[in-house]
């Protein structure tokens, strides 16, 4: 018998490590994706205008600030 509760407890263990784990994979997965999205938007905001010269097709940075 105390076989079967220790093994009901490493069980326990071994089942709430891993949803601590789970947690603490996600929590990181979101905080990542975060800082991802604010990059983004970041680039996007820096980034120049082009404006296509309809002569020539070539595009250029445009004179809007």
């Amino acid at each position: 018998m105390p076989q079967l509760l220790f093994l009901l407890l490493v069980g326990l263990a071994i089942w709430a490590v891993y949803r601590w784990y789970r947690k603490e994979q996600d929590r990181v997965s979101s905080v990542l994706r975060d800082a991802e999205d604010e990059l983004e938007k970041r680039y996007e905001k820096e980034a120049p205008k082009l404006k296509r010269d309809p002569k020539t097709g070539v595009y250029k940075p445009s004179d809007d600030a």
